[in-house]
């Protein structure tokens, strides 16, 4: 899932058998990691996120069922805290001291690609393998002039959660094609006049950051707006503040004005506890939605606000790092972690979209009738847009979600996204375009 809300939901008991060697460590301690021998083993360290949720006690099972298959590699496990996680990482690639093998949000690919810090993964048979299963958002998140780097277990989505109970009181039907904007906007209406303050909940409580940009880039890419002109990611401009994107911002910010959303809630009681009947957000609120809500609980398509319907795509994946003295056995963990098991343990916990076909197959939720086909599906429907595959991209979201947080608090839409605009093709003026090196 996203790096926003990594942990996932709900939680697990962990084993305490010692066989996975947990490590939380800080990069101001001045620690060296990679790859090496020991004790007639090849050592690799892996770097995953820390999140409050089951996220965690699968990455310390599934290490431990690799550590237990076989006695050629042991991986030491070592888990940063989520907050800071994507900051270490980049601090660890500057400073060349990134671990063997590292976890990492998938539109930064690019950016440890081109700046050649991590190792292309598809010369490795058994990668050449999974890449061939794995689902084609994932392989486009994970390639790098035409190379893949990364493998990802799974991939995630947006749509909207419904409370049955609220939607039928204000005689709203879930849809089973996506709403346009007229009939999104005229529900939103039903539902102020039924009683509730603020029916939909936008998650605004996971800050500015990129939150911000996985969730409401696909508003504007609904409109005809993007990031940055994809053709050669050279500029944003007319793109990230053309008309569709003005349009689409402004379309938000009158949401906030109008008060169907809650710009200054701070935690997720919004729809539990059901003050809201919508909820725009992804999977990894599934397990806790479903606790609080039961059978009033309902999937419902992303709209089509402007010329289509779009839902966002992309998640953590895994990459070997350029320090690792062993790819080849780091390329080996990487086919045990894309094995289907392993690929259920985990989607089982976080409620992603299982990230190969295989893995689908046997998937009880995104199998047919599932309680979440519909992230699948809407893959399916070529509705999901990658974020954009560029070294530009940490200073794309950064700018792009301060603008949006300007536009939420009533700034004028179309100074905030110049702005932007002008923020990131600096950024890649100063960077020459990021020619191929």
């Amino acid at each position: 899932m996203p790096a926003w809300q990594a942990g996932g939901v709900g939680g697990r008991a962990r084993s305490a058998r010692p066989l996975v060697r947990v490590q939380v460590v800080a990069l101001a301690a001045g620690v060296l990691l990679g790859c090496g021998a020991a004790g007639g083993r090849n050592r690799i360290t892996l770097w995953v996120h820390s999140g409050p949720g089951p996220e965690r006690d699968v990455y310390r099972a599934s290490i431990r069922a690799f550590n237990e298959s076989q006695n050629e590699v042991q991986v030491d496990l070592t888990e940063l805290p989520e907050g800071s996680y994507n900051d270490q990482i980049y601090a660890a690639a500057l400073a060349r001291q990134l671990p063997g093998v590292l976890e990492f949000d998938g539109p930064y690919v690019t950016t440890y690609a081109w700046a050649k810090r991590i190792i292309p993964i598809d010369p490795f048979p058994a990668i050449r393998a999974v890449s061939r299963d794995m689902l084609p958002t994932l392989v486009s998140q994970g390639s790098f002039n035409h190379r893949l780097y990364t493998v990802g277990q799974y991939d995630s989505g947006l749509a909207l959660w419904g409370n049955r109970k609220l939607l039928a009181q204000a005689g709203v039907s879930p849809p089973a094609e996506p709403w346009s904007l007229a009939e999104f906007e005229a529900v939103l209406g039903k539902l102020r006049r039924s009683g509730l303050d603020h029916p939909l909940d936008m998650k605004f409580n996971y800050g500015a950051g990129e939150w911000f940009t996985y969730g409401f880039a696909p508003i504007l890419q609904s409109f005809g707006g993007d990031l940055i002109d994809r053709r050669d990611f050279r500029t944003s401009r007319g793109f990230i503040n053309g008309p569709a994107a003005v349009k689409a911002m402004t379309l938000l910010q009158n949401w906030v004005k109008a008060g169907y959303v809650n710009a200054s809630t701070r935690d997720d009681a919004d729809f539990i506890k059901g003050r809201s009947a919508l909820s725009y957000v992804g999977h990894w609120t599934y397990a806790s939605y479903r606790a609080a809500l039961g059978q009033d609980l309902v999937l419902i398509p992303m709209p089509n606000f402007g010329g289509r319907a779009v839902t966002g795509a992309g998640s953590w994946n895994f990459g070997i790092s350029a320090d690792c003295a062993n790819p080849q056995a780091a390329a080996r963990l990487l086919a045990f972690l894309m094995s289907p098991g392993e690929i259920a343990r985990v989607t089982e916990a976080n409620g992603a979209v299982p990230g190969t076909f295989t893995a689908l197959k046997t998937s009880r939720n995104y199998g047919p009738g599932g309680a979440l086909a519909l992230y699948k599906e809407q893959l399916f429907r070529d509705e999901a847009v990658v974020r954009p595959a560029t070294p530009a991209y940490p200073v794309i979201s950064t700018a792009f979600a301060e603008a949006v947080n300007d536009i939420i608090a009533g700034a004028d839409v179309k100074t905030e996204l110049d702005q932007a605009s002008r923020r990131i093709d600096q950024e890649i003026e100063d960077n020459r375009g990021y020619p191929v090196k």
